[in-house]
């Protein structure tokens, strides 16, 4: 499997944090299930391939060929047939009200068609980037597109307290609530309803996550952070940590450890490749 993340141009960098590539050639009859968790809502373009998530439970939908994900607060478990190639992006929760209207809490944990929130302007995307046929079309293809959503919403600037608060997840999953409040000059309350109206989700929920996927990072082997910053990610004992990797693998940590994750492991990769960039 080949994967590959490109920043976007300086004008959009507020709104979006990466765009990536990623493909695999596989034997028509392979299936591959795995989830995945989401910290940001995202778009994916499916280029070639059967891809598809489940919904509801023993549900499994398509969503058509560009499709919106909502920020994650469990996992979401997908499967895919055969070889596949897909692109698209992460979206920066600071940028969030630049592009949607209504709070992302509303679309959290949720998949669904682009076309049904950006309308005209999704076809567009999905044409432009089949037609394309390198990277850099394909991410001019999306660029010129989430440049005319943003054209919607001209006095919806970036949320620079939300994306200190993004900072602060990625770097700092420990951090108490009261302690980011009063760093990025909010209230507790003011914190939670900015977070559900730009992440999703809870600050609570938002470093839970965080804390766990460092976790996960470290047993894949992909964290450079060092002893001390490790030694903050342990959990109060080993059956709290059995029940966080449980929420969000459905696994105990060595279950973990061993099983074959290919999308999760990859986008882990490129989670802390992208921390450390940032």
């Amino acid at each position: 499997m080949l994967s590959r993340t490109y920043r976007p141009s300086s004008d959009l960098a507020p709104y979006i944090r990466r765009f990536y590539i990623f493909e695999a050639a596989l034997p028509e009859d392979a299936v591959i299930e795995d989830f995945l968790l989401a910290e940001t809502a995202f778009v994916r373009c499916l280029l070639r391939g059967e891809w598809s998530a489940e919904t509801k439970p023993g549900e499994w939908n398509t969503a058509g060929n560009i499709v919106f994900f909502g920020a994650n607060s469990g996992p979401l478990r997908v499967r895919v047939k055969g070889g596949f190639a897909v692109t698209g992006f992460a979206i920066r929760p600071s940028g969030w009200h630049a592009m949607f209207s209504g709070p992302h809490s509303m679309w959290a944990d949720d998949m669904r068609p682009l076309q049904q929130l950006w309308g005209e302007i999704a076809d567009e995307m999905i044409s432009g980037v089949l037609k394309a046929t390198d990277d850099e079309e394909q991410l001019h293809a999306m660029e010129s597109c989430i440049r005319e959503r943003l054209k919607l919403f001209p006095g919806a600037a970036p949320d620079i307290q939300m994306a200190q608060f993004e900072i602060i997840a990625r770097t700092d999953s420990t951090i108490r609530i009261e302690d980011v409040a009063v760093r990025i000059g909010l209230s507790v309350r003011q914190l939670e309803r900015r977070c559900l109206a730009s992440f999703g989700l809870t600050p609570k929920a938002i470093l839970r996550r965080s804390r766990f996927l460092d976790g996960a990072a470290t047993l894949r082997g992909f964290s450079n952070r060092s002893g001390v910053e490790l030694g903050a990610l342990r959990y109060y004992d080993q059956s709290h940590m059995n029940r966080e990797f449980r929420r969000y693998t459905g696994m105990t940590p060595r279950a973990f450890a061993n099983a074959s994750t290919p999308l999760q492991t990859a986008g882990l990769k490129l989670r802390e490749e992208s921390r450390l960039e940032d």
